[in-house]
This record gives structure tokens, C-alpha cells and sequence, in this order.
């Protein structure tokens, strides 16, 4: 076993090594996924990630720029639509699992890695890989400087009629979807009421020690809604609650549950899905050893709340957070509205080029949104003046220190996924048996 092997080992069983406990074999699952191919194993190792950034030289981050709002797991497939607050279908990062404070080069530099890994995947030569990520980054440090010079950041978005190409696709997709569809394919009716069904995979029924333990949580849940966004308290009735597993690689061995709620009226087709599902320790926390960061969130269901308010400028109006036993929990609704990118869908980089112009906006978006205009209170200066200041007049400086660190870490991660299937197969990953 490499050195190199070793720590992969060592930095996966700190992170995870409770749940690992808990439940092995969705850990098993969730590493035989990772197996697959390194753009996988990529998305399942973001402590892997952490763990290097916090031995890499920064010359970007600096007392500001060092300590803003992160997404904290930026790579490519965590963008998508979702409808806002306002009615609104938005384009947007979609997935704040990870989100917390931290160098915004951290984002960028792990979306950057991503589109190495994707281009190399696509077969795509390394000069094509440089051209797509400085288009990003090129587009980043554009809005930026746009938000510093003209405020009123929240009134940006990627919307249907601000996009065009493989984007704008994905949004008309989004709008074709409707709620009762959703509905249908989620629950049946049972009496005149809707129900959950039970023979979808990865639903189950709770036991009755259980079920009370979450409606608990989600009476305690509705306190934590914003009082601008609450609806009448018919909205809010429970009709059904159901156990959900078996998500994606990110959320191995979290417990999580769906709640059928009445809706605005009393007409079944009106019903909300939600989801409460338990926070994970955020990888960037790891290396971010701030106590007044740590000591501003009650647990993780409270952080993943709160940053999905800070990082989106018109969140999910029954976005909110509780406890279980002590463990955070972040509530949500389950959207119809949701479609993702798809990458598969792009192969050329002509095609591919206008999106990274894009998501690199979009992510401008997100560091500048999440500032002293916004209801948090943890970053307190405007980020945008601080970003563009950071970077000064070094444009071409900053692309290239993005671009040099994102082709040199796909290399990385190539070989780090290689020594990780080894260490699965070998059986070296205490709490997982590869074998049953």
C-alpha cells in the first residue's frame, strides 16, 4: 500500500466511520458506486478533498475571501432547476449538503476538477479541458465585477427568459413537470385521501416508536419556517409519514423520511411531499476551525438551512431544519420542478462551452448573494468587492492557477480512485466488508 493509498483509507474512516457503524452495508453500496470510475469516486470523497486543501497554498483567500458562504461539493452534476419562492423556475446549484464557510477558490477549484474529470471521461485532450474551464472561470470573475459595480445581486438568475441552448432545454423540461404528477407517482388514494405507496423501492413502513419520534421533529420543524414564508396552519397538516432510503452516494447510512402534508386547500390535488432527511457532518468544517463559524449553528440540519437561505436568494418557502434524538434533520419539499443537467447530453465542446459561461455566473451568483445583504450574520462585508479585490487585475493569473490546479488534480483523483478500488477490494477500509 502507497502512502498516498493510506491516507485515502485513513481520511474516509474519519469521516465516516460512525456511519459506517451504523450501517455497513449502505456503505458498501455506497463505495461499490464510487468504484465505478473516478468522476464518481470524485463525488464521493469530498473529505478526501478538504483534507488536500488544507495543506494547499492559497494566495487568493485572504480574512474575507478565506471565510465566505461556500457550496462546499461544486462539481458538475450539482446544478439544476427548482422553482423559488416567488414562482419562479431558476436555474441553480441545487444540492447544499456540503455548504459552509470557506475560501471561494475551494468552490471553484472542486467544480474545475470536476469538468477535468468529465472532458477526460468524454475523451476530451487538455487544451479543449482549458478552454472550458477558463470559459467558467472567465464567466465567475465577469459577474463578479458586475456585482461589485452594479448591486441588486439577488434580482439575478438563470431563468427561461435569460437562457438559451442546453440550459434553457432543462428549464422548459422542469416546466412541463406538474405537481400532480408527482403525486401519482408518490401516493394513492385510499378512501378519498391520499396515501403514500408502500411498494415503491426504498420506502418502508416506521415502527410506532419511530413514526412518533418524527412527528415530534416536524411539529418542532414548523417553528424554524421563516414567519414571511408561512402559510395557514390547514397547510400544514400531516396525512401520512413513510422511512426513505437508498439515495445517492452523498447520503450512505442518513436516515430520512417522507411527510404528506394537506397543502394550501383541502383538494387532494394540492398535497406536499416533504422530505426531512438527516444532515451530514459538512466536509469543509473539517478544516475550518473558526469557533464562531461552528458555535452559529445548532447542528447540521440548522447549517444545511441556513446556508440554503443565504446561497439561494428565493429558497424553498418550507425549507427549515429540526432534531431527532439529538441529530440534525434539514425539511424540504420534494419538488416536481426539479431537472438536472445532463452531461451526457453534451459532447462537443461548441455545445459545451455556452453552459460553462453559465454555471460560472451561476456560481458567481451564489458566493455574492450570500453577504451583509442577505439575513445571515455570519459574513457581514459585501463578497463581491472582496473577490474582485482579491483578484485585482491578475484575471489571466487567477484562470491559470484554476486550470493548473484542476488538470493536475484529475490526475490525482485518476490515481486516487485506482488506489481506493484496491483498498475496497483488499478489504482495507475498516467497517465495510467488500465480500458480502
Amino acid at each position: 500500500m502507497t502512502e498516498r493509498g493510506d491516507r485515502i483509507v485513513s481520511v474516509l474512516e474519519e469521516a465516516f466511520a460512525g456511519l459506517m457503524a451504523a450501517d455497513p452495508a449502505a456503505f458498501r453500496h455506497k463505495f461499490r458506486k464510487m468504484a465505478a470510475e473516478p468522476f464518481a469516486f470524485y463525488r464521493g470523497s469530498a473529505c478526501l478533498f478538504y483534507a488536500d486543501m488544507a495543506e494547499l497554498p492559497d494566495q487568493w483567500a485572504d480574512e474575507r475571501t478565506g471565510r465566505i458562504w461556500i457550496q462546499g461539493d461544486l462539481h458538475a452534476q450539482n446544478f439544476g432547476t427548482y422553482m423559488d419562492a416567488e414562482g419562479t423556475l431558476v436555474f441553480d446549484v441545487n444540492d447544499f449538503d456540503e455548504a459552509y464557510l470557506g475560501s471561494f477558490t475551494w468552490d471553484l477549484r472542486r467544480f474545475a476538477a470536476s469538468m477535468a474529470l468529465l472532458g477526460w471521461r468524454k475523451a476530451l485532450p487538455d487544451s479543449v479541458i482549458t478552454d472550458l474551464i477558463n470559459t467558467y472561470v472567465t464567466a465567475y470573475v465577469a459577474q463578479v465585477r458586475s456585482f461589485a459595480e452594479h448591486p441588486d445581486d439577488e434580482l439575478f438568475s438563470l431563468r427561461l427568459d435569460s437562457t438559451e441552448g442546453a440550459l434553457h432545454r432543462v428549464l422548459q423540461r422542469a416546466r412541463l413537470a406538474t405537481r400532480i404528477g408527482l403525486l401519482e407517482e408518490k401516493t394513492v388514494i385510499v378512501d378519498y385521501e391520499r396515501r403514500f405507496r408502500r411498494d415503491r423501492e426504498g420506502i418502508h413502513e416506521l415502527p410506532a416508536d419511530v413514526l412518533k419520534a418524527v412527528t415530534l421533529a416536524y411539529e418542532s420543524y414548523l417553528d424554524t419556517i421563516p414567519t414571511g414564508k408561512r402559510a395557514s396552519s390547514r397547510t400544514y397538516a400531516v396525512k401520512d409519514v413513510v422511512g426513505r432510503s437508498g439515495f445517492g452516494i452523498g447520503s450512505a447510512g442518513l436516515h430520512a423520511y417522507n411527510i404528506l402534508v394537506e397543502g394550501r386547500s383541502q383538494a387532494l390535488e394540492n398535497d406536499v411531499v416533504l422530505s426531512m432527511k438527516q444532515a451530514n457532518v459538512a466536509a469543509p468544517s473539517r478544516i475550518v476551525p473558526d469557533a464562531r463559524i461552528r458555535e452559529y449553528f445548532t447542528d447540521h440540519g440548522h447549517r444545511t438551512a441556513v446556508s440554503q437561505r443565504a446561497l439561494q436568494a428565493h429558497a424553498d418557502p418550507w425549507l427549515g431544519h429540526t432534531e431527532i434524538g439529538g441529530v440534525g434533520y434539514v425539511v424540504s419539499e420534494l419538488s416536481p420542478y426539479e431537472a438536472d443537467l445532463d452531461w451526457s447530453d453534451l459532447t462537443e465542446p461548441a455545445d459545451m462551452l455556452p453552459v460553462l459561461g453559465y454555471l460560472g455566473r451561476a456560481t458567481a451568483k451564489m458566493h455574492c448573494v450570500a453577504d451583509s445583504d442577505s439575513a445571515q450574520t455570519l459574513v457581514d462585508f459585501q463578497c463581491e468587492e472582496a473577490i474582485a479585490a482579491a483578484i485585482g487585475d491578475r484575471d489571466a493569473e487567477f484562470s491559470e492557477s484554476v486550470v493548473e490546479f484542476a488538470l493536475g488534480y484529475a490526475r490525482q483523483t485518476r490515481e486516487d480512485h485506482r488506489l481506493f478500488v484496491d483498498a475496497f477490494r483488499d478489504g482495507r477500509i475498516k467497517g465495510v466488508d467488500s465480500t458480502a
